[in-house]
């Protein structure tokens, strides 16, 4: 049994933060390509700090239940086990869901790529925050 408030809030904290420095470093790299795969402008997006604010509430979430489930996972909390988890999440629920949807709203697999990597790095960047300060919590007998 897993008990859902048993996780190291500072871990989950200081990974969403780099988790977001993360994403604001892969997206200022690759602005350019990103608006060119979205098919738009910077001026077309006009979003304002919404974004941003969902973003670190999202990064959370995600963070938390990494948190959660890397010792019910792996047994402990290490930062290669973090890392690992946090890729097959990736893999088995975050990039087959950005890949289905994209190919229903017939966005271009540079966008894909784009945010599916940048997912990836969010989720193990994540991980390893994690694992580094023993984030997870102790499944119970």
């Amino acid at each position: 049994m897993i008990s859902h408030f048993a996780v190291n809030w500072l871990a989950v904290v200081l990974a969403t933060v780099a988790s977001f420095a993360f994403g604001a470093a892969w997206y200022m790299g690759l602005s350019r390509q990103w608006l060119n795969a979205l098919g738009k402008t910077r001026e077309q997006l006009n979003v304002g700090y919404t974004p941003f604010i969902w973003s670190v509430l999202v990064e959370l979430v995600m963070a938390y239940f990494l948190a959660l489930l890397t010792p019910a996972l792996m047994g402990e909390v290490t930062v290669a086990g973090g890392a690992i988890v946090g890729a097959h999440m990736w893999l088995g629920f975050v990039v087959t869901s950005l890949i289905m949807n994209h190919r229903y709203e017939g966005m271009k697999w540079s966008l894909t790529i784009i945010d599916g990597l940048h997912l990836l790095g969010v989720l193990v960047v994540q991980g390893v925050v994690i694992g580094l300060f023993g984030g997870g919590a102790v499944p119970s007998a």
